[in-house]
């Protein structure tokens, strides 16, 4: 897919930072991110993915907010890698209204439930702290569009696997989206959790 049939608004935002042709993994997971299909970004790094992630989610919930609840959750390893993600998606939210909201361990607790509940369109969260949150009924993922993983190597440690499970099972109708530098036998678990209809796209 090539940036021209993007939202004419997001295409302007990339065209002002210098984006004018996309990567190899870009052209060919952001339609498929469109299309609303399940799918594995393997690429090394340098390769687009995180620009890759953006774009395909803007794109994916219309470059626009709407209502109050989510349409998109990421999951990330760390408070370090929400704060970044949001870094990255804010370089194209110029002609946007946008909300994104951040979830990790380190924040109270009920400030992020207030904050989600004024309304979100993004959220981006560690999978344990974003678990408490769902079980304690301080976020509505009925709305729920796609769950996305960055960098997913991360899975391999601790008890992320669990908490992510715990959600994808519970929002069954939502695209899965996972980022990764390789599909090696870890993340192949995924295919038996959460990942059985992706297809790999490779950049």
């Amino acid at each position: 897919m090539s940036f021209k049939k993007l939202n004419p608004e997001l295409k302007a935002v990339l065209e002002e930072q210098g984006i004018i042709e996309p990567t190899l993994l870009q052209k060919k997971i952001i339609s498929k991110i469109k299309g609303g299909q399940d799918v594995y970004g393997i690429a090394a790094d340098g390769k687009g993915k995180t620009t890759a992630l953006v774009i395909g989610v803007l794109q994916r919930i219309n470059y626009e907010a709407k209502g109050d609840n989510p349409r998109a959750l990421i999951f990330v390893e760390s408070k370090e890698a929400s704060i970044k993600l949001e870094e990255e998606f804010k370089k194209y939210l110029r002609f946007s209204e946008i909300r994104i909201a951040l979830v990790y361990e380190e924040r109270i607790i009920n400030h992020q439930k207030d904050e989600i509940y004024a309304g979100a369109d993004i959220v981006i969260a560690t999978p344990k702290r974003l678990s408490k949150l769902y079980f304690l009924n301080g976020i509505n993922l009925t709305e729920l569009q796609m769950i996305v993983i960055e960098d997913a190597e991360f899975l391999n440690k601790g008890s992320f696997h669990t908490d992510i499970d715990r959600i994808t099972e519970s929002v069954e109708k939502s695209q899965r989206i996972v980022f990764a530098k390789s599909k090696d036998k870890r993340i192949d678990r995924l295919d038996d959790l959460f990942m059985q209809r992706a297809q790999v796209v490779k950049g």
